[in-house]
């Protein structure tokens, strides 16, 4: 077995130095205290790399991921351990590091390959190729101030995964150029491995890793938490980040709970009565600047999302059933009673509503109290993965609200299945091969 990169106890440190005292005096009196701290960004990490492999690193900002890489490149150096590659190296660490604005295109690829270690006859011999990759032959003999940014980090890419590297150390920047453009470098990224080029990329996008690596490496506060297969690090890895995710939603939602909008108090009529709005009356066409409001018959006093054990929580895998519960209060007598519930992408796309008129479930006022709890069971969440906030509201049926509050909860979807969209449809597959004369209708 060939390791081509082998990382041994590495440690990294960086120092935080404090503000200069501004006064001589100040400089004598505090002389004895330390003027910078430590702050260790990698500590005993190991690694070795097979030859051909392609590696991810994953971890929070900050967790140590592209210092390692850095490393690995030999713009820093550890502070303890060891970092061995072997063979030559591309890094697309800062596209684009290198060029010279007033330099045509084709200078600049020259000179940045030759920062790469080519020799002049191996750029000549992959110029046609750089220039074809990048699709900028019409541009390539003017300045590269003058091209747009996609078009001079199209150049960079297209620069440092030509010139033929055994070790490629690749830190988040697989977004270049237009989605045509991306697919190709993400084929090109992944016949390396025919190639047995050696790859370690540092990204925050899963579904990326996933399709390239053969493992990940996942890094926290400086140390390797775990190694292995993608798909299951990055399961884990979600859970752990789901699980924080819940916790800082849980206390924005607490802290939007306690400063919650106070009610402005309307007549709430939004439509004239009839049947056209009998539908629609408790949720809402539009965010509205307000985000509660009513005539205040009925106040929906707390909004909470249940798990199926009936635990609070602001995170939800996809197709994991969910209860939106509420608690109200009915201020006044009143006859007609409907409460409804709406799901919005956190970009103000209208997923989901609904409410009882609709689901045809009659609220008979005269047998409830002051107090009531309104639930909303969900046997499938069927939401693909996202932030998305819900509105819920209580009306008479007819067009006047009593209570519609927007926003009053914030969740978040992860989902193992990458489905693209608003919501899963239940479905199944079936390829097979049409019978002779069979007609496809």
């Amino acid at each position: 077995m060939e390791y081509v990169i082998e990382a041994q106890d590495i440690w990294k440190r960086f120092r935080l130095f404090h503000d200069r005292a501004p006064t001589l005096k100040e400089r004598v009196l505090f002389s004895h205290r330390r003027k910078y701290d430590d702050l260790w960004v990698l500590k005993g990490v190991d690694l070795k790399v097979e030859r051909g492999k392609t590696i991810g690193l994953i971890g929070q900002n900050g967790s140590g991921k592209s210092t390692l890489l850095k490393l690995m490149t030999r713009i820093l150096y550890p502070d303890r351990g060891g970092i061995q590659i072997r063979g030559k190296v591309s890094s697309l660490l800062e596209l684009g590091a290198g060029f010279h604005p007033d330099f045509s295109g084709i200078e600049n690829i020259y000179m940045n390959a030759a920062i790469f270690g080519l020799t002049k006859k191996d750029i000549d011999r992959k110029l046609d190729e750089i220039i074809s990759f990048s699709e900028l032959e019409e541009f390539i003999d003017s300045p590269v101030r003058t091209y747009s940014s996609g078009m001079y980090m199209r150049l960079a890419f297209s620069i440092a995964i030509n010139v033929e590297p055994d070790v490629l150390l690749v830190d988040e920047i697989l977004a270049v150029g237009d989605e045509s453009f991306q697919k190709k470098c993400l084929n090109k990224m992944k016949s390396f491995k025919s190639l047995g080029v050696t790859t370690v990329i540092v990204s925050h996008s899963m579904s990326q890793l996933e399709m390239l690596c053969d493992e990940l490496v996942w890094l926290h506060e400086g140390k390797i938490v775990r190694k292995g297969i993608a798909s299951e690090v990055i399961d884990d890895y979600r859970v752990t980040m789901f699980g924080k995710e819940n916790l800082r939603l849980e206390a924005e939602n607490r802290q939007k709970a306690e400063r919650s909008p106070e009610m402005i108090i309307g007549d709430g009529v939004v439509s004239e009565n009839n049947p056209e709005f009998e539908n629609e009356s408790t949720f809402p066409q539009s965010i509205d600047e307000k985000r509660r409001w009513g005539n205040g018959a009925v106040n929906i006093n707390e909004v909470v999302m249940l798990d199926n054990s009936g635990q609070s929580r602001f995170t939800f895998e996809s197709g994991q059933p969910c209860t939106i519960q509420m608690l109200c209060k009915i201020n006044k007598s009143i006859s007609n009673l409907v409460f409804g519930i709406a799901i919005y992408r956190n970009d103000d796309i209208w997923c989901y509503g609904s409410n009882t008129f609709i689901d045809r479930y009659p609220v008979d006022v005269e047998k409830l109290g002051d107090e009531v709890v309104v639930r909303a069971n969900i046997e499938k969440l069927n939401l693909v993965e996202g932030e998305y906030y819900l509105n819920v509201a209580s009306s008479d049926g007819l067009g006047t609200q009593y209570d519609y509050w927007a926003r009053s909860v914030i969740f978040n979807m992860y989902s193992h299945i990458k489905d693209v969209g608003v919501c899963r449809l239940d479905h199944q597959w079936e390829v097979f091969q049409a019978l002779k004369g069979e007609h496809v209708i």
